[in-house]
């Protein structure tokens, strides 16, 4: 998944590559995002969780523009196969899933790159920019 990635140098020494401006790198939860809240003690629920349409749609489409999708979940791994079925039963188009992420919620994220967060609050639609630091979905 090379996806156009571009090297890059900081004081005249090669550092990790980075993808050009044009190209979003979109890590996205599962549960309570883009379907049903479905915790981990309650496997049972996942293969059949109800799947928010608006997400589909929107997920798609940053995928057919060239966007990477990965889904960034607080699933452990044993979710991983049904997780996947799930994802492709009900028509989303990714590149990977990360599981294990930290459960709970309140993350600050702290990286070397430019770094969005969005809030999910209802409907999945595509992002608008607020200001320079802050991405809403919107309404």
């Amino acid at each position: 998944m090379k996806h156009n990635l571009q090297e890059a140098e900081e004081n005249g020494v090669k550092i990790s590559p980075v993808l050009p401006d044009h190209i979003k790198n979109y890590m996205i939860d599962i549960d309570g995002t883009v379907g049903e809240d479905v915790p981990n003690e309650e496997p049972e629920r996942m293969e059949d969780a109800e799947v928010y349409p608006d997400a589909i749609e929107t997920i798609n489409r940053w995928y057919d523009q060239g966007h990477i999708i990965t889904f960034f979940t607080s699933r452990v791994e044993e979710h991983r196969e049904v997780t996947e079925k799930w994802l492709r039963k009900n028509g989303f188009k990714f590149h990977g899933m990360v599981m294990g992420k930290p459960r709970g919620g309140n993350y600050h994220w702290i990286d070397n790159h430019i770094v969005r967060a969005t809030r999910f609050n209802g409907k999945f639609t595509d992002l608008i920019e607020v200001d320079t630091t802050i991405q809403v979905f919107n309404d």
